[in-house]
């Protein structure tokens, strides 16, 4: 082989070697992308969907509306369709045992102008009302036009005083049913503990691509009961014709119905003191809890309301139960 043809094999392969050293450093300085693992598939070939458990938080109440202490498990029966479910697990003593995650959204939009500061302390005591320090946490958000996050998930209390009470500015249209879905699909869901959602508002709703259904499908499927505080009285401040404690209209009924569907209430007053009331009555239902778990007998998820039924073994005929009334079966994710 001629010198000149080594010289020329030579720097070629000197250059090669080069640019394959070269690839190799950026390769190995580049993160790897990790691969997403395909869904677990029976013998069969289908795909198999993990299950997710029920959770139910559930509140006894007697004939003059006290919290039922003292009940166990078999005192129990759940339906899911009409079908007896087995239930997996039983708490009666939340307040010890499973955290508060709640998230306190403000309406500020025209139809509330007048009435900010009533509804400021209105969040305010129920925060420090409900709240147990160094244990459940709270987020504040407001909501008109746009949907705000003001304060993320705390339990400091200065913090949420800054963010309730820094609010300023009012809006120009009502997005109720968005900030309901929004809250509940991107924070309650990831969070470990019980999710409580409190809207303070008058209830009406004028600008949300989501209708009421979809907010209470949301709300259902995330485990999460709606308390509703309405505004539409104002405080010390009638609303003339309107009534504290009357439902009077369509957007009353459905705040009504966007509570009771999730296992909550909607109070309509327009005194302080009865809603400092409201609040006790809150807290103490959040804390007189029971927690039922079950393993759904139908496991398919074909999107349809699945309808759930709570009821107590013979013997309790007077005593009241509430809890949310169903959830639409469609896969999804949730912290337990």
């Amino acid at each position: 082989m001629s010198l000149i043809l080594k010289t020329f094999l030579f720097k070629y392969l000197s250059v090669a070697f080069i640019i394959v050293a070269a690839a190799l450093t950026v390769c190995a300085q580049k993160p790897k992308a990790s691969p997403t693992p395909p869904p677990p598939e029976d013998t069969q070939g289908s795909v198999r969907i993990p299950i997710r458990r029920v959770r139910l938080p559930i509140t006894v109440t007697d004939k003059k509306g006290q919290f039922v202490p003292g009940l166990t498990k078999n005192d129990f029966v759940v339906l899911e369709d009409k079908i007896p479910q087995t239930i997996e697990t039983f708490s009666d003593d939340l307040s010890q045992t499973t955290p508060l995650f709640i998230a306190v959204l403000m309406d500020t939009s025209p139809s509330t102008a007048g009435k900010l500061k009533f509804q400021q302390e209105s969040a305010m005591n129920f925060i420090q009302t409900v709240v147990k320090p160094r244990k459940d946490r709270v987020l504040f958000g407001t909501f008109d036009d746009e949907i705000t996050l003001l304060q993320d998930f705390t339990d400091k209390l200065d913090l949420l005083d800054k963010a309730v009470y820094g609010v300023k500015k009012m809006g120009k249209q009502t997005a109720l049913y968005d900030a309901v879905w929004q809250f509940c699909d991107e924070k309650m869901r990831s969070v470990p503990g019980r999710r409580v959602l409190l809207l303070v508002t008058d209830g009406e709703d004028t600008y949300s691509r989501a209708n009421i259904r979809d907010a209470i499908d949301i709300a259902q499927r995330t485990e999460t009961t709606i308390f509703a505080i309405s505004t539409k009285a104002g405080f010390l401040a009638t609303v003339p014709g309107v009534e504290a404690g009357q439902v009077s209209d369509k957007k009353d009924r459905d705040l009504q119905t966007l509570a009771e569907e999730t296992g909550g209430m909607a109070f309509f007053t327009g005194d302080m003191l009865s809603l400092e009331r409201s609040f006790t009555k809150i807290s103490k239902e959040l804390r007189a809890q029971y927690l039922v778990t079950y393993d759904p007998t139908n496991k398919s998820y074909d999107g349809t309301f699945r309808k759930i039924d709570v009821k107590l073994s013979d013997g309790h005929g007077d005593l009241k139960v509430r809890t949310k009334r169903g959830y639409k079966a469609i896969a999804d994710s949730v912290m337990p």
